[in-house]
């Protein structure tokens, strides 16, 4: 990475104006995070949100996404989640459907088709998204609310799934306009950006706890004559030296591959040679990046949101109650906290063996063996002592059943941060710390800015070019 060649690209009129879109685009979408959606007692449904995000990996996981927008109620709650869920749709379909996969190879024209079936596909499962968090923060409020005289009238409905589903639709054009007119991925580039913005929060709260505060908050020189907890004080020095081991392993993961050397057969033509080369395939770690963690989230999600409408229905229901026990992560507020049961290790064994499960499912949908070696047999290429066709294909599944094995369990450990470090917290603390971002929100930071990294330096080398001729 050649810092200096990106620094002088800043002198460049196109990179300075890429560059400055990124960050008025970032601007409105931080802007967008705080206008609230329209309901009628927005402060009841935040107090509803607050403990929602608290009670549950999965709303804990939806505002850390989301760059808070769930916590503060805004328009964007819902997110890039649509545009998302229907990109791993499409790819699914396009692998289950030949009609699809020879469309996704008919070249640009074919690709800009499935982009714009992905969009409207976005469209409709924002509504129910939408429907589906209200619903849920309704249910929430009604069962906390002493009066019971919350009440969500039509025109209330309308409204705020129609604000919902706009912003995630604005939200949806925005990385697409970071995408075209700036640099890098806008989809993660907004959502590395929503994950940095949880860090401030997170940071004041562990001030909170490093001096001993009455009120639970800090001016902005007030710490100075505050006494220090020695206690948490070595719990945060403990967590900035966990933290720089665990990016350094994060980076590490990120960038392991396994390198395939592929060679290609000479051909004479007239009086002419081709081929008779030598090329490199990279095989990653972790082909399918973070998406198994989305889907085990996604799926664990389900028995907590049947166990919350069974309760609603039955209070009484040992089914729903178990379901919501079952499937709830532990509460980090010390107040709440009633100690570690049995059944709190039942999500976190649940959580890793899906993650596992996922990532050998996605890994065989985005990297197809099969389709890899017919390729390769085409166009003549060929693993010095394997012959091309199935050899070369129970080579490359074999190849990466092996990455798979490592690369699962680390994506599976990286998810399990949270509960380790929370089972740490209670064994020291006495409750779990809480923390708002976990290891697959730090493994997105470290995926998402790396790859924005090569992008600027690679287009940094284009701009500067003729300064080395």
């Amino acid at each position: 990475m050649n810092f200096k060649t990106i620094f002088k690209s800043f002198k460049n009129k196109d990179m300075r104006k890429r560059l400055l879109a990124v960050l008025g685009i970032l601007v409105a979408y931080r802007i967008l995070a705080h206008i609230p959606v329209p309901l009628g007692d927005t402060q009841t449904f935040k107090q509803a949100v607050d403990k929602l995000v608290n009670s549950t990996d999965l709303g804990g996981f939806i505002n850390l996404i989301s760059g808070g927008g769930l916590t503060n109620l805004s328009i964007i709650l819902v997110g890039l989640s649509p545009y998302i869920t229907a990109s791993i749709v499409m790819q699914l379909l396009t692998k289950a459907i030949p009609r699809m996969e020879e469309l996704s190879k008919d070249g640009e024209t074919g690709r800009r088709k499935i982009n714009q079936w992905t969009r409207i596909a976005s469209v409709p499962l924002a509504v129910l998204q939408s429907i589906a968090y209200i619903f849920i923060l309704f249910q929430s409020v009604v069962t906390e609310s002493s009066t019971g005289t919350v009440t969500m009238t039509t025109e209330n409905w309308i409204l705020a799934v129609t604000a919902m589903t706009a912003g995630s639709a604005l939200l949806m054009w925005l990385g697409e306009l970071i995408s075209e007119q700036g640099i890098g991925n806008g989809t993660s580039t907004i959502i590395l950006c929503s994950i940095i913005a949880s860090f401030p929060s997170t940071f004041a709260s562990m001030l909170n706890q490093l001096f001993d505060t009455t009120d639970g908050s800090l001016s902005l020189f007030g710490w100075l004559n505050l006494p220090i907890n020695p206690q948490m004080a070595g719990i945060m020095l403990a967590l900035g030296i966990g933290l720089i081991i665990v990016l350094y392993f994060l980076v590490k993961i990120n960038e392991a591959q396994r390198i395939v050397t592929i060679n290609y057969a000479k051909r004479v033509h007239g009086n002419s040679a081709y081929g008779g080369i030598k090329s490199i395939m990279p095989i990653k770690l972790i082909a399918a990046g973070v998406v198994p963690v989305i889907f085990a989230v996604a799926f664990l999600s389900v028995p907590a949101f049947i166990g919350q409408l069974v309760q609603n229905a039955d209070p009484t229901s040992e089914i729903g109650n178990n379901l919501v026990t079952w499937f709830s992560a532990p509460n980090g507020n010390p107040s709440q906290f009633d100690g570690l049961q049995g059944t709190d290790f039942i999500y976190p064994i649940v959580y890793f063996v899906l993650v596992v499960m996922f990532t050998y499912f996605y890994t065989s949908i985005v990297f197809n063996s099969q389709e890899i070696a017919e390729n390769l047999q085409k166009q003549g290429g060929f693993i010095e002592g394997v012959r091309p066709g199935k050899t070369t294909e129970r080579y490359f599944s074999r190849t990466v059943n092996r990455l798979n094995l490592f690369g699962s369990l680390a994506l599976g450990l990286i998810a399990m941060l949270p509960y380790i470090t929370d089972y740490i917290f209670i064994q020291t603390l006495g409750y779990p710390l809480g923390l708002s971002i976990s290891g697959t929100g730090l493994l997105i930071v470290v995926t998402v800015a790396l790859e924005n990294i090569r992008q600027i330096n690679s287009r940094a080398l284009m701009v500067t070019y003729d300064d080395y001729q």
